[in-house]
């Protein structure tokens, strides 16, 4: 994880030439119960992992919000106002943006359409240590990463839940994964063992904030 911790923030340097405002940070998950049972009114038992997905965000000073992802050759730039044109996503068609960009950006879209806050433009950088591709949630991961840092620069107050609703949302019409909310909920409400705590201590000196409940604090 701290590995995860400074790559993000090397990537929001080599993407801006400055420091972030802050690192957000969520967690994958996996299932013990839960595979195509949550959208189908079955039972869940999901639990969030250590490994997770770090978003190193700053605030712009224009209305543009411009991400960034270790994954990706190229980071993908949008006007907030334009989110509106690019999604929702129509029905079987892919996103209009690459896809790995469609889950920020489709978060950040979602949000404003639930709080009707304009928000500001940020630059996002993206990394993880949730593999990909491997049943883990880790797009869940990002949602909930994007979710966190959005929410508190854009100062929205929203709680846990309501902002996995909005990954939820962003996942099924920004991106055009018809996923429950099973994944969403696990990240940003699991809550981290002890095993965390030695991670907790060094995101908390790197002005971290978690999406489960972990302590942190700012640092100055």
């Amino acid at each position: 994880m701290t590995g995860a911790l400074d790559a993000a923030s090397a990537l929001f340097r080599e993407l801006t030439r400055r420091e972030p405002d802050g690192l957000w940070s969520a967690p994958g998950r996996v299932n013990l119960i839960g595979e195509h049972t949550d959208y189908n009114d079955g039972f869940v038992l999901p639990f969030a992992i250590p490994q997770r997905t770090v978003a190193a965000v700053g605030l712009r000073d224009d209305d543009r919000i411009r991400v960034a992802s270790a994954f990706a050759d190229e980071p993908v730039s949008v006007g907030l106002d334009e989110l509106d044109r690019v999604f929702p996503t129509p029905s079987g068609l892919p996103p209009a943006i690459p896809e790995w960009a469609a889950y920020p950006l489709g978060v950040a879209w979602a949000l404003r359409a639930a709080t009707g806050v304009p928000g500001r433009g940020v630059d996002i950088a993206i990394t993880s240590d949730v593999p990909v591709g491997a049943g883990l949630s880790s797009s869940a991961a990002i949602e909930g990463a994007t979710a966190s840092a959005l929410n508190e620069l854009w100062h929205t107050d929203l709680d846990g839940t309501t902002l996995a609703r909005i990954g939820r949302r962003a996942e099924n019409e920004a991106v055009g994964a018809p996923t429950g909310i099973m994944d969403q909920m696990a990240s940003m409400r699991g809550r981290p063992t002890r095993r965390s705590s030695s991670t907790a201590a060094r995101c908390a000196r790197s002005a971290c904030r978690w999406a489960s409940p972990m302590p942190a604090s700012r640092s100055s």
